[in-house]
């Protein structure tokens, strides 16, 4: 089911408009050398084979796992003599090239530099960290995304019904077909390889529908009954973030996995730990919040897999923490009474004075910079003269708020002057 032209492509129309460097590439018969930088199962490898079969090139295909200089020597020998003997040219496919040392990489450069191959070399890391210097701008850069659910889905509903897949053999269950994509994670060799797996048990029992049962069979992995879209997206994260507060971290840690496993994007994890940690824990424990931070700084820095290690971490803490809404009460609290129309003038002494005039205004006058004090706190009003008095804050008594609600009553009482 490999395309076999550019038309055939799907997922990657950034490199595939008309006018494109990867069209003129095939189209126009250039020599122009690639490397081709994705994730896994994006259309790599099929790129290199429309390349090379674009007006009958030469195909010749190592992969860094087991290639040495000898190999890639002998290519360049082979390329070099079909060059002379009857102008053909050949494309050079080398997958994995990050796993080439320097040396390897360097033996490709005089070939690539002479137009002796067209090198098209595929990567899964960052070809600026992974390929030296000299080759990367002897080459054009093209990066690849993750197919989306629709590209998948096209191949998927391509190989149920054409002669080269499976010819119509078999259809393929509408919760069977959503929880292959969902398996494939933007890998359409995954899907196709999963599908194919499949389609042969039912095939194999004498039927001809490929249902969500036969799936997981077929790939021995349960599909997980979760709707990014619909109910189950909500059921779950609330069943998460009440697992949390209330101090449940197994169930929570269930509730976890269940969202990635079904593909959940981690980032709107994360983005629920960090409400939670303030509006479930707050000051109780003021490093709840730091870990939901961290977490999600960690998503963004690493992704999936590895991040949801991160994610776990924090989950845990959060859900081990003393828990407090004095946090959120305060603010709602104090957002009650500004639309409540309590909002008064600022006390003149915390007025700007850094401007003209401001000292004739009455600005910033009396006021005491309290760092200079010996005790750093200092008897002045800060808040309205309509809001004097008013406590929005008030600890939970639990945690470190214990001993945040013994120092708030003792700078509230030197603050009042009582």
């Amino acid at each position: 089911m490999r395309p076999r032209t550019l038309d055939e492509v799907v997922g990657q129309q950034h490199l595939l408009a008309a006018g494109s460097p990867l069209r003129r590439l095939v189209e126009g018969d250039a020599p122009m050398s690639l490397i081709l930088f994705g994730p896994p199962g994006t259309g790599k490898t099929t790129l290199a084979l429309i390349v090379s079969s674009a007006t009958n090139r030469r195909f010749e295909q190592l992969s860094a796992l087991n290639a040495g200089v000898k190999d890639v020597r002998e290519v360049i020998a082979r390329a070099k003599a079909e060059l002379g003997r009857i102008g053909r040219q050949t494309v050079l496919f080398i997958d994995e090239i990050h796993r080439f040392s320097k040396t390897q990489q360097d033996s490709l450069l005089a070939a690539v530099e002479a137009r002796h191959v067209t090198l098209v070399a595929a990567t899964t890391e960052n070809p600026f960290f992974s390929i030296v210097s000299p080759l990367l701008s002897r080459s054009l850069l093209l990066t690849l995304q993750p197919l989306d659910d629709a590209a998948v889905g096209e191949l998927v509903d391509r190989a149920l019904t054409e002669e080269r897949g499976l010819n119509g053999a078999v259809t393929l269950a509408g919760d069977a077909r959503a929880h292959l994509l969902r398996l494939a994670g933007g890998d359409a060799r995954r899907a196709l390889t999963a599908l194919e797996a499949a389609a042969g048990t039912v095939l194999a029992e004498g039927r001809d529908t490929v249902d969500l049962d036969a799936l997981e069979q077929a790939v021995d992995t349960a599909a997980v009954r979760y709707d990014r879209d619909g109910d189950q997206h909500y059921n779950v994260i609330s069943a998460f973030i009440k697992s949390i507060r209330g101090s449940d971290a197994d169930a929570a840690l269930h509730y976890l996995a269940r969202m990635l496993e079904a593909g959940e994007d981690p980032r709107f994890i994360a983005r629920r730990l960090v409400v939670h940690a303030s509006e479930d824990i707050g000051l109780a424990d003021p490093g709840a919040l730091l870990a939901a931070t961290a977490a999600a700084q960690a998503v963004a820095l690493i992704g999936l897999p590895e991040a949801r290690i991160n994610l776990a971490q924090a989950t845990i803490h959060l859900a081990l923490a003393p828990k407090s809404n004095a946090v959120v009460r305060a603010i709602d609290a104090a957002a009650a009474d500004v639309r409540a129309g309590l909002a008064g003038a600022v006390p003149p002494a915390l007025r700007d004075a850094h401007y003209a005039g401001a000292n004739k205004l009455g600005a910033g006058k009396r006021y005491v910079y309290p760092p200079d004090t010996p005790d750093g706190v200092v008897a002045q009003q800060y808040p309205p003269d309509e809001l004097v008095g008013r406590d929005y804050y008030v600890p939970a008594g639990r945690g470190a708020e214990r001993t945040v609600a013994e120092r708030l009553a003792r700078l509230r009482e030197i603050l009042r002057g009582h």
